[in-house]
């Protein structure tokens, strides 16, 4: 079994974060599951207290102050104890499977970096969700949502985490960025056969806009797209940079082998 750590940020997540750990309990795969308190006013860690007195994976970092979700996934990752890096928002959740799938794609794919899962959303408006290019513009979002992903340690460090641009915590987009980085540089494939991963709906949720903005129900401000784009750029070329560094200081059969993860994590 690929043991995986869990990375959940969370700021003010008190009425959904025990769906969310509940999800990641039921999962063999989870080794260790982090919840990252962003500052939260709310309940949010009595929560994971209540969580980990029953579960020992769980477990809690608090930031000083609310940095945005970007951040806060960085804080956990550098904490992670294993090889293999995944990340859930408060507000989602994994489906039964979902790590053991993701765990036996990256043990039979030796070199593959990643694997995406397909994600189910839930009680999103009809007008977005009965659109006749609607499944076609979730497939997209799914290589790109946060909590879709199940990434090598390694591969994570290599393209620098999430962005943390303050224009991403003001417009959104720093898992674009992320993902595009990541297709460009180590692939991004994602299982199609069966959805393991659910974002439920509720007002004002990135996901929304952005199935707005696709089905042509809303029109993008072109200035935050062109500023969304000149942050991406800029750090899918910083990525580019740091992993061709590191190929050119060691052959690239070292580097894939140190992303492997052994038995012990």
């Amino acid at each position: 079994m690929l043991p995986i750590t869990i990375v959940i940020p969370c700021y003010n997540g008190a009425a959904t974060l025990a769906r969310a750990l509940g999800s990641c309990m039921i999962q063999p795969e989870a080794a260790q599951i982090i919840v990252v308190d962003d500052g939260s006013t709310d309940a949010s860690a009595d929560i994971v207290a209540s969580c980990g007195a029953i579960d020992a994976r769980i477990g809690l970092l608090r930031m000083p102050v609310n940095g945005g979700a970007a951040r806060a996934r960085n804080w956990g990752a550098m904490h992670a104890e294993h090889g293999v890096l995944a990340f859930l928002d408060a507000d989602d959740e994994y489906l039964p499977g979902a790590l053991a799938a993701a765990a036996a794609f990256l043990a039979d794919h030796p070199a593959e970096m990643s694997i995406r899962f397909d994600v189910d959303y839930v009680d999103f408006p009809l007008a977005l969700t009965s659109h006749a290019e609607f499944e076609q513009h979730a497939a997209t979002l799914s290589n790109t949502v946060p909590s879709s992903l199940v990434i090598r340690r390694a591969a994570f460090a290599a393209l620098g985490g999430f962005p943390m641009d303050d224009a991403f915590r003001r417009i959104g987009g720093e898992d674009g960025a992320f993902s595009w980085a990541l297709r460009e540089i180590f692939g991004n494939r994602r299982l199609t056969d069966a959805k393991r991963v659910r974002m439920h709906y509720h007002a004002g949720i990135h996901a929304e806009r952005y199935f707005r903005i696709a089905l042509g129900m809303q029109i993008a401000s072109p200035v935050d797209t062109a500023e969304a784009f000149h942050y991406s750029q800029r750090f899918l070329d910083a990525a580019r940079t740091g992993v061709g560094q590191l190929l050119a200081a060691r052959p690239l059969t070292a580097c894939v082998a140190d992303a492997t993860p052994t038995a012990a994590g």
